[in-house]
């Protein structure tokens, strides 16, 4: 029994190192791209920010706003338009940017804005419909998760410039 005590004890004292955000008051340890490399629901953004040589930005550039697009958001891109992005860096990057507004803005922030200025040059378009958040045409699904150079708000479209 104490040898169970103890076991349970020590996890209990790991999770919040292992949170991405940490605890109450603590900074997020994990940056926007440790986040996403750390959940599987982003292993096609991942693929993609590496393909486009943007790791080393999102790990210690910013502070950057991520709207970051999941697996199912990638899956409804077509897959001859997908797999032409992915063999393009060039092209990949300036979507990616254009996913990536400069500052840390939270939730509250976003849906004060009509529009917010992209790093690719562009503006995203947002609209608050009721509780329902939208840049451009994806819907906000998550916000506010805290990264060390910044913040990601998940969303359920792939957000691509005109």
């Amino acid at each position: 029994m104490l040898k169970r005590t103890a076991l349970l004890t020590s996890a209990l004292l790991l999770i919040p190192s292992a949170l991405a955000g940490g605890g109450a008051g603590m900074p997020p340890r994990n940056s926007i791209a440790g986040i996403v490399a750390n959940d599987p629901n982003f292993s096609t953004l991942l693929a993609a920010v590496q393909a486009a040589g943007l790791t080393q930005t999102l790990s210690t550039g910013g502070p950057f706003t991520v709207f970051a697009p999941t697996n199912a958001a990638f899956a409804k891109v077509p897959a001859d338009q997908l797999n032409a992005l992915l063999n393009d860096p060039a092209k990949l990057k300036a979507v990616l940017l254009y996913h990536v507004v400069p500052g840390r803005v939270m939730a509250s922030q976003v849906i004060k804005m009509t529009s917010a200025p992209t790093a690719e040059g562009s503006s995203l378009k947002i609209m608050v419909n009721g509780g329902t958040v939208m840049v451009n045409d994806a819907t906000v699904t998550k916000t506010d998760i805290m990264a060390s150079n910044g913040v990601i708000h998940v969303i359920d479209t792939v957000l691509l410039p005109k």
